[in-house]
């Protein structure tokens, strides 16, 4: 996809409020050996590019006329509403390699065959090095098949073992496991469940402490 950007001068929390008014989110784009540029962009285009690039996809903005490859360096969320406060993006050189946090992706974890149980994932991101034409998406393993007890690790996934990727952890940690559900236990018929209630008399009694 491209995107397209444009330069701001504006600087100051008014001209900031300026911009979202008119529905624009104020940047800055990094690029190794230059000045940082400062940019801007409508809200709508860039939730989009977020939600369909993340940090690990490689796009290009359109700036001025001129295209560059970018990834998403940082992106910054309102804290209640789904909005956009501030992006960041670095310029990428296609002939330098660079290092990426990949999201792991559970292929089938819905379609489990063995049921019951209960698919833990403990790695949600893997770090790779490569040159940006073979940065994937995303590390995939399919876990349809797993049995009860199974640990599937950074060798198990796709992208392990490829010549131009470098992961960079340790091949034998855990991404998953399939364990056994685990279930509460109900109490018994007629058993009575038993909570901690202080008197008054033990209340009272601890706030006259407190006071002393």
């Amino acid at each position: 996809m491209k995107l397209v950007l444009n330069k701001r001068e504006a600087k100051g929390k008014n001209k900031v409020d300026k911009l979202r008014v008119n529905g624009e989110v104020p940047g800055v784009l990094y690029s190794k050996g230059n000045d940082a540029k400062m940019l801007s962009g409508l809200e709508k285009d860039l939730l989009k590019a977020f939600s369909d690039e993340g940090y690990s996809n490689i796009f290009e903005i359109e700036v001025d006329g001129e295209t560059t490859s970018v990834l998403f360096k940082e992106v910054q969320m309102h804290h209640i509403k789904n909005a956009m406060v501030h992006f960041d993006l670095y310029e990428v050189d296609m002939n330098t390699e660079l290092t990426v946090e990949v999201p792991v992706v559970l292929e089938g974890r819905d379609e489990v065959k063995v049921q019951p149980s209960s698919l833990i994932q403990v790695l949600n991101e893997v770090t790779v090095t490569c040159l940006p034409k073979y940065l994937p998406s995303e590390a995939l393993v399919n876990v349809i098949d797993m049995q009860i007890g199974d640990v599937i690790t950074v060798a198990d996934l796709d992208i392990y073992g490829n010549e131009n990727i470098k992961i960079d952890m340790d091949s034998e940690e855990t991404v998953a496991t399939l364990v056994e559900p685990t279930e509460e236990k109900e109490p018994e018929e007629g058993e009575e469940v038993s909570a901690e209630v202080p008197t008054v008399a033990e209340t009272e009694a601890k706030e006259e402490a407190e006071e002393e």
